[in-house]
């Protein structure tokens, strides 16, 4: 009685061996297929780095050059761009700086407005990222470098060759006044 124990216990840990082999087996099975079945159905598709896309948003046909100014509107802080021009594909994502000073000695809160020229340009001129998006506040004698990221759009009349982005600051009232 003891033997045919054995033994039945010997014959199911073969049996459970075997099945934990071919479960093991089948999940190695499974990475070429799994990759396979995404290949074929575009899912999950991960890009190598020498086959990464190529943006062929950019017209490298023509440039358009953009003309930096800054101004504030009786705010004391200077502000300038760090680059006062560029020369740029439409559709070529671009990125410039400017640096914003605070000449108070306490805190100012500002908002930057852009502006335009030629006017219609405002239609074509796409930021990703800008100060202008939010109220900044700056420190007594506080300076800060700010971004923008933008793209023109490669729809762009033809005739534009030439925009000047204009920011203007603007103070937020009631905020960042010295305290009494």
């Amino acid at each position: 009685m003891r033997q045919q124990l054995r033994d039945g216990n010997r014959d199911t840990m073969k049996k459970l061996l075997v099945i934990t082999a071919l479960m093991f087996g089948f999940g190695f099975a499974l990475v070429p297929f799994y990759k396979k079945i995404c290949e074929v159905t575009g899912v999950n598709n991960l890009v190598k780095a020498d086959e990464a896309p190529v943006n062929t948003q950019v017209d490298v046909t023509r440039t358009v050059n953009i003309e930096f100014d800054a101004n504030t509107n009786h705010l004391a802080w200077t502000f300038k761009p760090l680059t006062n021009a560029v020369s740029i594909h439409p559709g070529e994502l671009t990125t410039v700086m400017y640096r914003v000073t605070n000449t108070k000695d306490y805190a100012v809160t500002g908002q930057a407005i852009p502006s335009y020229a030629p006017k219609q340009a405002a239609n074509y001129f796409k930021k990703l990222d800008c100060f202008c998006f939010t109220q900044q506040t700056l420190g007594p004698g506080e300076s800060k470098e700010f971004p923008v990221v933008f793209v023109i759009d490669p729809a762009v009349h033809k005739d534009i060759s030439n925009i000047v982005l204009s920011y203007t600051f603007f103070e937020i009232a009631g905020k960042g006044k010295p305290q009494s």
